[in-house]
This record gives C-alpha cells, sequence and structure tokens, in this order.
C-alpha cells in the first residue's frame, strides 16, 4: 500500500512544480521580465513584476536593482499620478545615494525627481522650490563632471533649469540657463527640445523676432507634433505684430500638422487593432498547445492508473477489508488532484484571456479620449482666443458682452451644456463669477485673466480661491478651481 501513495505524492509535486511560479526568480531576473512585459505593450504584467522586483530586492539588499526598478515604476506612475511618481522618483535617489556607483546615473536621477516636481508644482499651482533645488544640484554636478561626462547632460540640465525659472516667470535667467543648453546640445533630440526652451524664454522677455529665428531654424525632421508646435507659435508670434497674412498661414500650417496627428493616431489605432488580433491568435495557438499538454498528461496519469490497477491486482489476494478501504481512499484523493490540476489551469486561461481582452479595451480608450480632448482644446483656442489676441496687441484685453456669450456658447457646444448645467445647479453665480469660470476653462493663465481684468497675478488667484470655496463649496487647499470645474464637465459627460 505505500508504494502506490509515493507515486501519487510524487506525481502531484511533479504538477504542482511545473505549474506554479518559479523558484529561481530574483529581483535583477523580475526586473529583466519586466522590460520585456513593457516591450510587448503588456503594461500591468510589468507593473506588477516591478513591484515584485523592489520586493525581492529590498529583501535581498541588491541597492543596483532596487533603484532601477524604482525610477522605471516612476516612468510609469507619471502617466496618471505625478505625485505618486515623484514620491517613487525619491525613493529612486535615496537608494542610489546609499550606494552610489556612477555620477552620471546620480545626475540623471536628480534631473527625474526635478522634473517630476515640477509637473506636481505645475498641476497644483504649488511653489517650484523644490523643484528648482534638485535641477540646480544636477546641473552643478554636471558642470563639475563636464571634462568626462561631456556637453549631454549640461545641455539636459540648462534646459530643464531654464523651464522652471520659465514657469516661475523669471524670464531673464531663465533665458540665460536657455541659452546654454542649446550651447551644449550634441544631438538633435536635445538641440530640438532646448530651442523650444529658447524660443519660448525669448517671447517672454518681449524678444519676438529672436524668438522667430529660432522657432524658423528648429529642424522638425517629419515629427508632425514637433512641427505643430513651431507653426502654431509663429502664429502667436505674428499676431503681437498684427501681422495677420503670417498668422493665417502659420495657423493653416499648423492646422494641417493637427489633420497629420489625428490621421497618424487612427492608423495606429489600426494598428494597434492588427497587434491585438495578432496576440490574440497567439493566444488561441497558446490554448492549444496546453490542451495537448493535457491530453498527454491525462494518457501518463492513465499509463499510470494502468499500472497502479495491475499492482492492486497483484496485491488483491494479499489485502484484507481494511486493505480495500485504503486502496478506494488513495483513488479518491487521486481523482480530486487531478480534477482539482485541470480546473485550476482552465480558470487561469480564462483569467488571462480576459485581463487582455480588459487591457486591449483599456488602451484603446484612453487613445481615444487623448485624440478627442486635443482636438476639443485646439478647436477652441482657434474659435475665440486667438482670434481675440490678434485684434489687439496692447496689454489689456477688453471683452464686449457679446464676445463673452459667444464664448460661452462656444464651450457649452464642446462640453455638453456645461456652462447651462453651472446657472441651473449654482443659482448664486454672479455673471462676473461665469465670466471667471469660463477663463479658467480656456486654460489661461492668471496674467492673462489678470491682464482682461486690470488685476495683478495675486488678485485673480484670491478671486479664484473666494469662487470655489464661497460657490461650490470646496475647502481643500490643494484642490484649483480648474480642477472643481473639470469634475463637473466629467459629471454632466457622464
Amino acid at each position: 500500500m505505500r508504494k502506490p501513495k509515493a507515486l501519487l505524492l510524487l506525481l502531484a509535486l511533479t504538477l504542482t512544480a511545473c505549474h506554479g511560479t518559479r523558484p529561481d526568480d530574483t529581483a535583477q531576473t523580475l526586473y529583466e521580465r519586466a522590460l520585456e512585459a513593457l516591450a510587448t505593450d503588456s503594461t500591468q504584467t510589468a507593473d506588477s513584476l516591478l513591484h515584485q522586483a523592489i520586493s525581492h530586492a529590498q529583501q535581498e539588499k541588491d541597492t543596483h536593482t532596487l533603484y532601477l526598478a524604482q525610477l522605471k515604476l516612476a516612468q510609469r506612475l507619471a502617466w496618471g499620478n505625478t505625485a505618486e511618481a515623484l514620491g517613487m522618483a525619491k525613493a529612486a535617489l535615496r537608494t542610489y545615494e546609499t550606494a552610489p556607483d556612477s555620477r552620471r546615473n546620480h545626475i540623471i536621477l536628480l534631473d527625474y525627481v526635478g522634473t517630476y516636481a515640477g509637473q506636481l508644482a505645475y498641476t497644483t499651482e504649488a511653489p517650484y522650490d523644490e523643484a528648482i533645488s534638485y535641477t540646480r544640484r544636477a546641473l552643478d554636478m554636471a558642470l563639475a563632471a563636464r571634462d568626462t561626462l561631456g556637453d549631454e547632460l549640461v545641455s539636459q540640465t540648462e534646459t530643464s533649469m531654464a523651464n522652471l525659472l520659465w514657469a516661475t516667470e523669471q524670464y531673464a535667467e531663465a533665458l540665460r540657463h536657455a541659452r546654454r543648453g542649446v550651447e551644449t546640445a550634441p544631438d538633435s533630440a536635445l538641440l530640438l527640445g532646448a530651442q523650444q526652451v529658447l524660443a519660448r524664454c525669448l517671447a517672454s522677455c518681449d524678444s519676438t523676432d529672436a524668438a522667430e529665428t529660432v522657432y524658423r531654424s528648429m529642424k522638425t525632421k517629419g515629427d508632425i507634433q514637433a512641427a505643430y508646435v513651431v507653426e502654431s507659435s509663429l502664429a502667436k508670434l505674428a499676431l503681437q505684430r498684427r501681422d495677420m497674412a503670417a498668422a493665417e498661414a502659420a495657423l493653416d500650417d499648423a492646422f494641417e500638422h493637427v489633420e497629420s496627428l489625428y490621421f497618424e493616431a487612427l492608423g495606429q489605432k489600426d494598428a494597434y487593432y492588427r497587434t491585438a488580433l495578432a496576440r490574440e491568435r497567439e493566444n488561441e495557438r497558446l490554448t492549444y498547445r496546453n490542451r495537448l499538454h493535457r491530453r498527454t498528461l491525462w494518457g501518463g496519469l492513465t499509463l499510470m492508473a494502468a499500472l497502479l490497477a495491475a499492482a492492486a491486482f497483484a496485491l488483491r489476494t494479499q489485502m484484507r477489508d481494511t486493505g480495500r478501504k485504503r486502496l478506494s481512499e488513495v483513488w479518491a484523493r487521486k481523482h480530486e488532484v487531478d480534477e482539482s490540476i485541470r480546473q485550476s489551469r482552465l480558470r487561469e486561461a480564462e483569467a488571462q484571456l480576459h485581463r487582455q481582452r480588459s487591457a486591449a479595451q483599456e488602451e484603446l480608450l484612453h487613445s481615444r479620449d487623448a485624440t478627442i480632448r486635443f482636438l476639443k482644446d485646439f478647436i477652441l483656442q482657434r474659435s475665440i482666443v486667438v482670434q481675440k489676441l490678434g485684434a489687439s496687441a496692447d496689454r489689456h484685453v477688453y471683452l464686449t458682452e457679446h464676445e463673452w456669450q459667444e464664448m460661452e456658447r462656444t464651450i457649452d457646444a464642446i462640453d455638453g451644456s456645461m456652462f447651462e448645467h453651472l446657472r441651473q445647479r449654482y443659482p448664486m453665480l454672479r455673471e462676473e463669477d461665469v465670466q471667471l469660470c469660463l477663463l479658467t476653462r480656456l486654460r489661461l493663465s492668471n496674467r492673462a485673466i489678470g491682464n482682461i481684468y486690470g488685476l495683478t497675478i495675486s488678485a485673480v488667484q484670491h478671486r479664484k480661491l473666494k469662487l470655489k470655496k464661497e460657490v461650490f463649496g470646496e475647502e481643500q487647499p490643494e484642490v484649483t478651481l480648474e480642477q472643481v470645474l473639470d469634475n463637473i464637465r466629467q459629471n454632466i459627460n457622464n
């Protein structure tokens, strides 16, 4: 009786080892598998593997793999949650500084943390002090190591510093860093980004001719999005000079690039569908292979059962009633183990197919929504704000009552009668409150809104805070008026 039990136990252990997780996985192998998953657009699998790699690296005290996995996860989080991305990037920096391996990696990590801190400050309208502090550390280290590491990191950090200083309206200082970023850019990719920052700083310093010269010298080389940025920026500069012919030509070129972006997005969606179909076919092929393997396994089990039956027949004459009972229990446990293995594999195959389909649908919806939002914002800017700016070159902008009404009708047409809903739901809204909501929805900066009302930036911020608290009832300081309006618009559309 002991020999059949031992055979069944060995078989069950073998099946479990073949079907379970890899016992030899390390932090490094998990990180490499995560990179392979990202290369095949398996984002959910990649995120799970990165979390496992971080956990294994902490247990193994593998600081190199730990900070690499933390940085890669921060890059993944930056698409949806800048605050979590900043926290993970800081964790990667702290991990690296416990056992640094190269000055280049240290500079890159500091620049990443500064970039994420700047993005968070922009979205929450918080101070940029933390972002500037990290980026300045990266810039100082890049300048100190310039003889050994070259100009690439100097250009990158100079451009990052110029971006942050421009966001804080320190235009002269930002212009100085932007010029150094262009002068030290070693290749076309870094040069294109540095030129965009330099042109923006020149335009903010009222050097429109110099800004136009930089924009026209930029070589986009088939980059449709960069070409759109160049043409739309040239249109804005022409409007500032009241050169309506040049502005119209630049706007037409920009619109052509928008159309190209739209059709490129359609092509990418078609390619995505083709890739998803190919993956589904591959999954069907793997399912068929699994089914074939299960049949082979059942054949082996049948042979094993035949051998056990022969052994049982040989021992039958020596068994008593207690022996027969034990043999029947063995067979029952064997059947339960086989049935459990079969059901587990079927459930896993179905769950994997469902996850892949859900991920494909989610990525498709995200791509479609991003394209729609981009086109809506472009149409809104082209139809209202750009035309009005083209009619006046001075600092103060006056909008007539008819223009306010036209602006409200256009936004309601795009956002699903958002302001009609606001007037019904919040009857205490005054007309000047509605106008401030309109300008906020257009994503105008506080400086631009101040030009319309003849107010300072701090006065505009105070009016926004007062409207957010007293009318919409939002008490949390980190929630901006833009976010309140976005939440209302999403509720209307849903």
